[in-house]
């Protein structure tokens, strides 16, 4: 499996673990440190704790519904001039500093 572009996840500016985009689909999973940690929390209800991987064909809902939608995905698209086909490049690109305890942000492969 090809890794073809990844994000840290972060839970209160805490790395949580990464998401993959890969050619198969997308991984995401849970650094060991921080689910080592005393106060670590899952992403989300569906992404709970845990040291698997977890795959998906598709980016995972949780992750897709931190993307903007509406007129505010329109200004993200033309501005970084991404397809608004492109979910990962989206969340790359727009999620550094969502609303909400999670925010993505690109790493060095």
């Amino acid at each position: 499996m090809n890794v073809l572009r990844q994000a840290g996840v972060y839970v209160r500016d805490c790395f949580a673990g990464r998401i993959e985009e890969t050619d198969e689909g997308y991984r995401f999973f849970y650094d060991p440190a921080y689910l080592q940690a005393e106060n670590a929390c899952a992403v989300s209800l569906t992404l709970p704790l845990r040291a698997e991987p977890y795959s998906s064909g598709t980016l995972f809902p949780f992750f897709d519904g931190l993307i903007p939608e509406g007129w505010l995905l329109e200004v993200v698209s033309r501005n970084w001039k991404i397809d608004p086909r492109d979910r990962f490049g989206l969340l790359m690109t727009a999620c550094h500093d969502c609303i909400g305890v999670v925010s993505i942000r690109e790493v060095d492969a």
